[in-house]
């Protein structure tokens, strides 16, 4: 393996027999069959690879049964392929589900130094990292207690607390940090940031999408055992959110039909897809004084517009906007059944023209703005069209206080 890549998939698949019954399973395992194929193959994954660069942080996304934690425990040796190659050039350090690696039986401490020597520590260097493990941790006299007493909180702290303190060059993390209370994530995601500043690997599979566009330097996403794309992670989120609603298309990110369209500040690359049963002809912002433009001061109103032709009868369409900043965090938005502002069929052959209005909160910076008609027909969630990163907002500042936006504190103080 080159020195450069921590981790080098190349085509792996893996592939489960379905049985129709423990008969047939029976006579496939005693090479019964004669000649017959008596099972279903199921590709939990077919054919993926991908090339992961030392101290990268890679995250890969995509829908339930996608195939992602199948990819992981291949990765670690927890699973064999059925064929392709996997190479690793580094300690690896893994949270997979809970109770992946742990004996039940055992109390924490026991399987500190189990999950320790697995690694390839010996008894003294476990001995030398144990304060630190337990002090991570925080669950006190539990941790000599059977692991099988636990909650799945206290079961994480000590799994995330091992496994970022026996100096692991390449992490793997599972949606385990999706456990455990608000402090204890605060903590392990500023232990993340020290990996990262490390040039420690990271590879973090999460369902958590502003997490994975805050710390990811690229994204994988898998659905139904294949890779569908790669890249960065603000454009493979938008191809995940396509995945999730059925209407994911490999036509990559070219110019779409709305951006050639239309003219101004409209980004010339927006995502777009959906049915078009109604489609988004305009969208554009104006100021307080109800001028056109991209540029808002903070503090002031502003508001979005969205233009809308219906080319078939929908009932009770859903009029949306979000804000995200530009590593693709989504940081605010509504639409018209939140606010509960429209709630009406609309019919064939209409315009429709929406107006959000709202207070400039946000700090100072770039912002991108994505829009979305969308409904349900009976219970099916279902979108009509959506654009994904349509227009970008500026937001100018003289002070910027802490975090995405300003609370706009009134302040006392008082000194006798």
């Amino acid at each position: 393996m080159e020195e450069q890549y921590a981790i080098r998939i190349k085509d792996i698949s893996k592939m489960y027999k379905l049985y129709p019954g423990n008969k047939a399973r029976f006579r496939d395992t005693f090479g019964l069959s004669f000649g017959k194929t008596l099972y279903t193959p199921h590709y939990a994954l077919n054919n993926v690879s991908l090339d992961i660069k030392k101290g990268e942080t890679v995250g890969i996304i995509g829908t339930n049964g996608s195939g992602k934690s199948t990819l992981l425990k291949i990765i670690t040796g927890v699973l064999n392929a059925t064929s392709g190659e996997v190479e690793v050039n580094g300690r690896i350090s893994a949270l997979l589900e809970l109770g992946a690696g742990f004996n039940m039986e055992y109390n924490g401490i026991d399987n500190i130094y189990l999950n320790g020597t697995m690694t390839g520590f010996s008894k003294q260097e476990i001995d030398k990292r144990l304060p630190e493990i337990l002090d991570f941790a925080g669950i006190g006299d539990y941790v000599y207690q059977p692991v099988k007493t636990y909650s799945s909180g206290m079961f994480v702290r000590l799994a995330f607390a091992l496994a970022i303190n026996i100096d692991p060059e390449i992490l793997i993390v599972d949606e385990a940090l999706s456990v455990g209370d608000v402090f204890f994530q605060s903590k392990c995601y500023h232990k993340f940031e020290e990996f990262k500043e490390a040039g420690k690997t990271i590879i973090f599979v999460s369902h958590d999408l502003s997490s994975v566009a805050k710390y990811c330097d690229r994204v994988m996403v898998l659905n139904k055992g294949v890779k569908l794309e790669e890249g960065t992670a603000i454009d493979m989120i938008d191809v995940y959110k396509q995945v999730l609603v059925g209407q994911y298309s490999d036509q990559g990110f070219g110019e779409s039909s709305f951006a050639a369209a239309s003219g101004g500040d409209i980004n010339r690359e927006t995502l777009e897809y959906g049915s078009r049963k109604a489609e988004i002809k305009e969208v554009f912002i104006t100021d307080e004084h109800g001028l056109k433009t991209n540029g808002i001061i903070k503090g002031t109103d502003f508001t979005v517009h969205m233009a809308v032709h219906f080319n078939e009868s929908i009932s009770k369409p859903i009029f949306a906007f979000s804000i995200k900043d530009v590593k693709g965090t989504e940081i605010t938005g509504t639409n018209t059944m939140i606010e509960r502002a429209f709630d009406k069929d609309v019919k064939a052959g209409t315009d429709v023209e929406i107006a959000f209005t709202q207070e400039a909160s946000l700090q100072g910076g770039e912002y991108l703005l994505s829009f979305g008609v969308t409904g349900f027909i009976i219970e099916d969630f279902t979108v009509y069209h959506r654009l994904y990163n349509a227009l970008g907002l500026t937001i100018i500042s003289d002070r910027n206080t802490v975090g995405y936006y300003d609370m706009n504190s009134r302040i006392e103080v008082k000194v006798d």
